[in-house]
């Protein structure tokens, strides 16, 4: 499975959790050796009532309870928005060997912005990173999100 027919599905995740009133993001882990999903997660913290229930954490959870092991080692993680540092920390807890991600994330975002969490000197795991894949597609899921949410009740327009 390339990056992009992961982020498809990820960004098929986002949608699902943006139809049930969860900001759209979306998550998929894949085995690269044999191109299977492992685990796939969407955003969820509301209807969890989970403040930690973001994609990639959903869908680590999965991957770990499928596997049974906390440590995903070498596979790849896939999500349609820059890992926050909670995620961020979770993914090198579990060791995961590549992540890929969509749309930046300058405000939450920990990978490329903020702390840099990979890069700091106390991180014991360091996945490869690969950013941008389908960006446009995810921001665009994103702002018409957040725009139908700022909507008046009511407006037309």
């Amino acid at each position: 499975m390339t990056d992009e027919e992961a982020m498809i599905l990820a960004l098929d995740h986002a949608r699902a959790a943006a139809d049930r009133g969860e900001t759209p993001v979306g998550a998929v882990i894949l085995d690269p050796a044999t191109g299977e999903v492992v685990a796939t997660g969407g955003n969820g913290p509301i209807g969890a009532h989970d403040p930690t229930a973001h994609a990639e954490i959903v869908a680590l959870r999965a991957a770990a309870e499928k596997l049974g092991n906390y440590r995903l080692t070498d596979l790849t993680l896939v999500v349609t928005l820059e890992p926050c540092a909670m995620c961020a920390g979770a993914i090198s807890h579990a060791r995961i060997g590549r992540v890929v991600y969509g749309a930046d994330d300058p405000k939450g975002g920990a990978v490329a912005h903020g702390p840099r969490f990979f890069d700091q000197p106390t991180c014991h795991w360091r996945p490869a990173v690969t950013a941008g894949i389908m960006a446009e597609e995810s921001a665009d899921l994103l702002r018409g999100f957040f725009r139908a949410r700022r909507k008046p009740k009511g407006d037309a327009a």
